[in-house]
């Protein structure tokens, strides 16, 4: 009997081993049905991340996996790990083959669409069920080890590991963008990308750079460096960073330059909602008054004085200033979800307006206005990307100089005090009109000089260009860089806008990735990428 007693654990470990396989087999399987059900699947299924080996839907699928060996791994030895992760692995290749048999069978297509023979065939690799079982168990059980050992290993091992792997999903998914950075250094297409992608000399060569990343000192280390040599190699990254569109293309530029206008939006919003805390939900409204302002200024055929774009500009900051100081006028009593409403309509109201009958003779209504010059310097049309971004950036530099002067000074601090408690400030003798009036009007005319440039960018303004949206993605910029931190300002619109930008090989579905990323950075960091000194303070 005790011999019984003592054998009956070591027969229930392998049931055990296997019952816990099988359910993350079973949640990876139910994963992966779910990809190829809303369409992810038969989307990326045709885009390479490395030519000829993987592509980005079975890339999704091995993904999960490697989380399922993750799981597989946390409180086990290698010994306990490894069968688990193989067995987890290779069983879900198992039953994906298999759901793609029977749904073959059933024909669903008349209720799911996406199960098209196309997109099931590529679930297999198009071939035949026994090869594609194969096949789908080996590479689902080598991603399950993969994860496993992300989790046993040494951590400077991890390390290396992980940054191999971003090494070559970053490769993959942004190959037009470093072709764009590489063009000028030599000639990488036919070893390391083609037309299709990546190739798999480059993916060796991506993940040894995406190693040897991971290996270089970390944040601590850069700390412990003198003031001096910090500043010193923040200045060379800035000054590499605004080389970039000079030694690449357009595409490049276009981009930054459309992260520097949003940094320029960011850092008005900044001022109402990060420093004064008044959440504005129609801040696009200034923006439009900026940029109608240039417009009717400037354009050859519906302007009204046709002055340069350097004599416009001024005025476009200042009518979007008197906007400000009119739309915080009827909202000074108003605070907390109520004031989010209340500048949603006004926000509303403004795009109302612009698309009337009684402004069309003005504003050109749906129509909208055309014919806007290039801003022209000493007699250089600007007119290129790369010429509108160092115009573009160079007015970001100078607003966030301002806003870190006036976050700094002395109305900078009552907008703080107003942030965190109005009645209190109030009884310290804060003039809390005066105060909200200042953030508006502020706010408001960086987002006019933002509307400016946008006009000079574009060369026309129509009112579809300020929708609602716009107002959302300024706010998440900040919510993502860090609210009240101007560092925060310019990560934010990195992360957010020149991120989908550079990802456009995707498709609609890179908004997918936008919203990931949103939901992550809320989740795992709610002070933002770049928290302000204060906020740091408070989460520790």
């Amino acid at each position: 009997m005790s011999d019984l007693a003592m054998t009956l654990p070591a027969r229930l470990e392998p049931l055990a081993l296997a019952r816990d396989a099988t359910r993350l087999a079973l949640a990876v399987t139910g994963a992966c049905a779910g990809l190829v059900l809303v369409g992810l699947f038969g989307q990326f299924s045709n885009r390479w991340l490395v030519v000829g080996l993987l592509d980005i839907g079975h890339a999704l699928m091995l993904a999960i996996a490697l989380r399922a060996g993750m799981v597989a791994a946390r409180g086990q030895s290698w010994a306990g790990a490894v069968p688990r992760a193989l067995l987890c692995g290779a069983l879900a290749g198992v039953l994906v083959v298999l759901l793609v048999m029977a749904a073959r069978v059933a024909n669903l297509r008349w209720m799911l669409v996406s199960l098209t023979p196309v997109t099931l065939n590529r679930v297999g690799y198009m071939l035949p069920e026994q090869q594609a079982m194969l096949l789908l168990a080996a590479g689902g059980a080598a991603a399950a080890l993969l994860g496993t050992a992300l989790v046993l290993l040494p951590p400077k091992a991890r390390r290396l590991l992980m940054g191999a792997l971003l090494g070559v999903v970053l490769a993959g998914l942004l190959r037009e963008l470093i072709r764009s950075l590489l063009s000028g250094l030599g000639e990488i297409d036919g070893w390391a990308f083609s037309y299709d992608g990546l190739l798999p000399a480059g993916a060796m060569a991506a993940a040894g750079i995406g190693a040897l990343a991971a290996a270089r000192p970390g944040a601590r280390h850069f700390a412990a460096l003198p003031s001096r040599a910090r500043l010193a190699l923040q200045l060379l990254c800035l000054a590499l960073l605004l080389l970039l569109p000079a030694v690449t293309n357009d595409f490049v530029a276009q981009v930054m330059m459309l992260v520097c206008l949003y940094t320029l939006m960011g850092l008005g919003l900044n001022v109402e909602l990060g420093l004064a805390g008044l959440v504005d939900l129609g801040f696009v409204a200034f923006f439009a008054v900026g940029a109608y302002t240039v417009a009717l200024l400037t354009a050859e055929t519906a302007g009204v004085a046709h002055l340069g774009f350097f004599a416009a500009l001024p005025f476009s900051v200042l009518f979007a200033a008197l906007a400000g100081f009119l739309f915080g006028l009827p909202v000074l009593r108003v605070r907390g979800d109520y004031l989010a409403i209340a500048t949603l309509g006004l926000g509303e109201v403004i795009r109302v307006l612009v698309l009337s009958d009684m402004l069309k003779p003005l504003l050109g209504g749906a129509q909208g206005i055309v014919d806007i010059p290039k801003p022209a310097l000493f007699g250089v049309i600007l007119g290129s990307p790369t010429r509108l971004f160092y115009l573009t950036a160079a007015f970001a530099a100078l607003a966030g100089y301002c806003a870190w002067r006036l976050q700094h000074s002395g109305i900078g601090r009552r907008w703080l005090a107003v942030r965190e408690d109005e009645d209190v400030a109030q009884a310290l003798g804060i003039n809390l009109v005066q105060v909200k009036l200042m953030a508006y009007t502020i706010g408001a005319a960086f987002a006019g000089l933002a509307g400016g440039l946008f006009a000079a960018m574009a060369g026309s303004v129509f009112p579809q260009s300020f929708q609602l949206l716009v107002s959302v993605n300024v706010l998440a910029v900040l919510v993502v860089g860090g609210i009240g931190s101007l560092p925060g300002v310019v990560v934010g619109a990195a992360a957010l806008i020149g991120a989908p930008e550079v990802l456009r090989d995707l498709g609609e579905h890179r908004y997918l990735i936008y919203g990931l990323v949103i939901i992550a950075i809320v989740r795992f960091k709610p002070e933002g990428l770049s928290p302000a000194a204060i906020r740091q303070r408070e989460v520790a």
